[in-house]
């Protein structure tokens, strides 16, 4: 089966919610994703702690699954591109560099907290902007903060959503949607997360497996709408 999206209008403006963790505008030719930390299993394998090395890869196969599906030309990537330059090995650095070689699309990092220090491969071919990119309604910045004027799209906060069913409870990824701020989930699956209960108003979107599906408010939530 496919991977669906979820489309969304906000503003009068449709963007899609992506399964891959990935925000795509139509509109503006645009695939964006936040926090990808790369190189991350690689600053703890030095400090002796073994991780799975298969991390960059499935975040390389899942970029281009999702620019492959949606045909974008551009990919803005908000913020915390790398995990730390101790974990930019050579290794890494040469692997980005040859799937780079693969996408001819313009690539743009906005730097977040992890990339302050960064100075970025010139084989990787990617623009480097701060504090943030605005692109018609929106603005693109890694600090989920309001914005006059625009809908801010950003990440850094790694929102999360606890599902329970009867004695089932899961806990996945998600994208959590305010009225004036909508934050991504981060893009690697090697990371932690920030549970987000919504306030009213508020919106998440959980993804789970090949799709993207709203989460329905809490009760007290719907309760306040209602009034």
């Amino acid at each position: 089966m496919a991977a669906r999206g979820f489309p969304v209008r906000l503003g009068g403006t449709e963007v899609e919610l992506r399964p891959e963790r990935a925000l795509h505008w139509p509109g503006g030719g645009v695939l964006a994703v936040a926090d990808l930390h790369w190189g991350k299993p690689e600053s703890f394998h030095q400090h002796g702690i073994p991780l799975p090395p298969e991390v960059l890869e499935d975040d390389l196969a899942r970029l281009s699954a999702s620019l492959r599906a949606t045909g974008a030309r551009r990919l803005l990537l908000v913020g915390d591109l790398v995990h730390s330059r101790r974990g930019l090995t050579p290794e890494v650095v040469e692997r980005v560099a040859a799937w780079r070689a693969g996408h001819d699309v313009e690539m743009v990092l906005v730097r977040g907290n992890h990339d302050r220090h960064l100075e970025l491969p010139p084989a990787w071919r990617m623009e480097l902007l701060e504090p943030h990119l605005d692109e018609g309604p929106f603005r693109f910045a890694h600090h989920p903060e309001p914005s006059e004027g625009h809908y801010v799209w950003a990440g850094h906060l790694h929102p999360t959503v606890r599902l329970t069913t009867g004695a089932d409870r899961l806990r996945l990824p998600c994208f959590h949607l305010g009225p004036g701020v909508g934050v991504l989930p981060a893009f690697s699956a090697f990371t932690g997360g920030r549970d987000i209960r919504p306030r009213s108003g508020e919106r998440l979107f959980a993804i789970a497996g090949d799709s993207v599906v709203e989460v329905p408010p809490p009760r007290s939530s719907r309760g306040a709408r209602s009034r």
